[in-house]
């Protein structure tokens, strides 16, 4: 049996998402946030978004994982980010996943698929590969999205 290293992300399930939620409409902004200087001319609003039926495709399959670590701070999440994981697609190679296998916690990696095993890569040069040898029994789960809540703290603002 092949030991892998304990220093990866892992993710907390939080429970599954609203089946039935109540649509909550937020408006649209008709032009996208500029990184730069924004226009004036960008004044107006568009149309409105149900956030729950933005993020969750299909509620019966649909659960919610906290982000815990730094591991994949290369493709954008953060510790303490929700991933919002549908079990209902099929994980494809280049994917981000959730995985569990032999009893780990559940992971967040990008799947890299070859033909004799599976491997989760990192989005973070400290953190190496996990090797998933043939015949580990491993569930691969499908992230849809990620949810960050920015919260301020003495001025300055900081993700969570």
């Amino acid at each position: 049996m092949q030991s892998f290293p304990t220093s990866h992300t892992h993710a907390t399930l939080i429970g599954p998402a609203s089946i039935d939620g109540p649509a909550q409409f937020v408006p649209l902004a008709g032009a996208r946030a500029r990184l730069g200087f924004p226009s004036p001319a960008d004044d107006f609003m568009d149309e409105a978004i149900d956030l729950h039926r933005l993020l969750v495709r299909n509620p019966a399959a649909t659960f919610l994982y906290r982000a815990d670590g730094w591991s994949m701070l290369g493709v954008g999440i953060s510790d303490g980010d929700i991933l919002v994981v549908d079990r209902s697609v099929s994980p494809q190679a280049g994917d981000l996943v959730i995985a569990v296998w032999d009893g780990n916690q559940p992971t967040c990696k990008v799947l890299k698929t070859f033909e004799h095993h599976l491997e989760l890569h990192s989005a973070n040069p400290e953190f190496p590969p996990i090797a998933l040898e043939e015949g580990t029994e491993v569930e691969v789960f499908a992230v849809v999205g990620v949810v960050r809540q920015i919260q301020r703290r003495r001025g300055h603002v900081r993700t969570r």
